[in-house]
């Protein structure tokens, strides 16, 4: 795993993120979807659940992990109510945990494996969707809420 890619996009998405308003980090663009914040919250509290699974794994625990309902955790969230800048500080300090916690991984560890959610996970695979995940999101903030 390049670390360099989560690493480069801290800053990229942290500007990325400044430049919305706080009355524009409330937008939904459907009565039914999650506004900015509650996306970028559920970023964080996704990349939050997959470094634990990471670190489970990596750490050799054998135990199977449940599965992580994004809907619950949202709805739990209450993002609205946070400020913007807020969420996005959260976001970085987040990021540079995980960060963290991949760097000092021993070399061994990456090919770790257990399961989550029924389905199976090396430590390396969590790492290519922790990265993957930031930047599906970023594509759907681009294209249909900041049009």
């Amino acid at each position: 795993m390049r670390l360099r890619s989560l690493k480069a996009k801290i800053l990229r998405c942290c500007l990325f993120f400044a430049g919305i308003s706080e009355e524009t980090s409330l937008y939904r663009y459907a009565p039914e979807k999650w506004s900015i914040r509650q996306v970028l919250n559920h970023v964080t509290d996704t990349e939050r659940a997959l470094a634990f699974r990471a670190l489970w794994f990596a750490r050799g625990f054998d135990a199977p992990l449940p599965s992580y309902d994004q809907n619950i955790a949202a709805s739990g969230a209450e993002a609205d109510r946070i400020f913007w800048a807020d969420h996005i500080e959260e976001f970085r300090r987040v990021r540079l945990s995980t960060l963290s916690l991949f760097r000092n991984m021993p070399p061994e560890a990456w090919m770790r494996s257990g399961i989550a959610s029924d389905n199976p996970f090396t430590v390396r695979s969590v790492a290519y969707i922790v990265a993957g995940h930031l930047t599906h999101h970023a594509a759907i903030l681009r294209g249909r809420y900041l049009k």
